[in-house]
């Protein structure tokens, strides 16, 4: 059974550029890291979500591949520093987890 893990954030408009900055950050840090997951970026343009919110996802074979990801995010110095400078960029920030259906 397959998996998505996403992270959706809400970021300050006035921060935007700072946000986005650290974003690229993350976005190198996995390019550079293949033991990180590596996701997908997107930023809403219609929809239920405000335009300043960052969703990144990323799509896992199994629930233990998707649990080892996370703690490999939370085992990363690297990913650690980066959190700590956009966490108080952010307005709002939750974690959601699908289990995509094969119908």
């Amino acid at each position: 059974m397959a998996y998505m893990l996403r992270f959706v954030q809400r970021f300050r408009i006035s921060e935007e550029c700072a946000f986005l900055e650290l974003e690229k950050q993350f976005a190198e840090l996995e390019r550079a890291n293949p033991s990180m997951p590596q996701g997908t970026r997107m930023r809403p343009v219609s929809g239920r979500e405000p335009g300043h919110t960052l969703v990144w996802e990323c799509r896992f074979a199994s629930m233990h591949d998707l649990n080892g990801a996370l703690e490999t995010l939370g085992h990363s110095d690297e990913h650690t520093r980066l959190f700590a400078q956009q966490s108080p960029l952010m307005t709002e920030s939750f974690t959601e987890i699908y289990e995509l259906l094969d119908l």
